[in-house]
């Protein structure tokens, strides 16, 4: 059995073959969406977070009106980039949408990518340390929250303050009890894959990795997922990690979707350079009639080690295409692969 969500990044754009041509349609369509996805049985409802782009950013009320509008597929990002967060705003921000959820939030969080404009977390106000990467700092900021989250007072009261404060130091609030232990570092690397398990966090590894090995995507995030847990057992954490990875999965039943996907039939991996100094394995895409789709899905290392698989979907195409998509892989793929 694994978890089946749905990723997606949001994108809208003011052209013809657009169903999404605001941000408002993303957003709305988003919850829509996430209401449908839940009917079907998906298992999550997850989103990316871009900055200076036409895609979500600001993830928390849009986490927050979906964790509203259903009650039992969980919600989160995949990832919300650290560099451009003050850990005590964002905890009292995902504490409020977890409590309006009902304690669904999964917060997929990481050190970013390569992004539209240079260093963009200058403009919301921040600098790594003096001797410091950008890298750093997100990776700073992700142990102050991890900190925050366990719900321990750090913050002396005023002696004469508006309101009765309750006795000894004070916390952020709304504190949500749990959350903590539903973050997950979004892991390109062997090595921030441990450091993860290390601090105790859910491990997420998506389309895009560094390549270590030159071998395929799959292999390689196997190994990755294999380091993780091997870590986490000598950090002796008490609880059972989860562990996902994303994939772009397309059943071909019918005329749209060989229309739309069908030339992705024979998608392989591609190595390139994300940046001067490093070289990425991008993984393909899976698009063939389910008995196709089935075979080579089997073959998957990574999926085969994580518990949970996000499916990326091409939000722009509409709610219910979208739907469509998530049914096709849940009723023609997923029971023959044992994931239901």
């Amino acid at each position: 059995m694994k978890k089946i969500g749905f990723l997606s990044f949001g994108h809208w754009s003011d052209t013809p073959h657009s169903r999404t041509r605001t941000a408002s349609d993303a957003l709305l369509q988003a919850i829509d969406l996430a209401v449908a996805a839940e009917e079907l049985g998906v298992d999550g409802a997850y989103f990316r977070v871009h900055h200076f782009a036409q895609q979500y950013a600001s993830p928390f009320p849009l986490l927050s009106a979906i964790g509203a509008r259903t009650s039992s597929i969980e919600i989160g990002t995949g990832v919300i980039d650290m560099r451009y967060e003050n850990p005590m705003y964002f905890a009292e921000d995902a504490g409020a949408a977890d409590l309006i959820s009902g304690g669904r939030l999964q917060l997929g969080i990481s050190r970013g990518s390569p992004e539209q404009v240079i260093d963009g977390w200058r403009y919301f106000g921040y600098q790594p340390p003096e001797g410091g990467s950008d890298a750093d700092m997100a990776r700073t900021h992700t142990e102050v929250l991890l900190e925050v989250l366990k719900g321990g007072g750090f913050a002396k009261p005023n002696p004469r303050p508006m309101f009765p404060n309750p006795p000894g130091l004070l916390r952020v609030e709304p504190h949500s009890e749990g959350l903590r232990e539903r973050v997950w570092w979004g892991s390109g690397s062997n090595a921030t894959a441990v450091w993860a398990a290390e601090l105790g966090m859910n491990l997420q590894s998506s389309t895009l990795k560094d390549d270590e090995s030159g071998e395929p995507l799959h292999v390689q995030q196997r190994k990755q997922i294999e380091a993780y847990r091997e870590a986490w057992r000598a950090a002796g954490h008490a609880r059972e990690p989860r562990v996902s990875v994303s994939r772009s999965v397309f059943a071909l039943v019918d005329d749209r979707d060989r229309a739309y996907f069908g030339r992705e039939r024979d998608s392989e991996d591609h190595f390139g350079n994300i940046d001067a100094r490093t070289r990425a394995v991008f993984g393909r895409s899976y698009a063939a009639e389910p008995d196709v789709l089935v075979e080579e899905l089997a073959k998957d290392e990574a999926i085969a080690a994580a518990d949970t698989l996000l499916l990326t979907v091409p939000n722009q195409l509409g709610v219910d295409y979208n739907a469509h998509v998530l049914e096709a892989v849940l009723t023609h793929v997923a029971p023959a692969l044992g994931w239901r």
